[in-house]
């Protein structure tokens, strides 16, 4: 691959979960260095990625907007995430694979 190309998002695995006021945690499925995080609700969720159980998410951790997406490096290493909204709930997919553009 040259320097400066971009490679398309080939999902590998996608899981979802709920998000409440209380910090939830989440496997992974599939492999990649990239997750894409969708936010399906109508409600602010953040979000932190990690590689053992027991992760936290805060409201200081990334936030992703109501309806909106985020394509992040991850590494070969994170296998879960954890999630959080202020109030309310919102449905959260995370799917793994490999690119960098969505």
């Amino acid at each position: 691959m040259s320097t400066g190309s971009t490679q398309p998002f080939r999902p590998a695995g996608t899981v979802s979960i709920t998000a409440t006021a209380r910090a939830a945690q989440l496997p992974l499925a599939g492999g990649g260095n990239a997750v894409l995080i969708y936010n399906a609700g109508a409600t602010t969720v953040f979000f932190r990625l990690g590689g053992a159980t027991g992760l936290t998410a805060t409201l200081n951790d990334t936030p992703v907007p109501p309806g909106g997406r985020m394509l992040v490096g991850a590494g070969p290493f994170v296998s879960y995430a954890a999630v959080l909204v202020a109030s309310g709930s919102a449905l959260v997919y995370f799917t793994l694979g490999d690119g960098d553009t969505y």
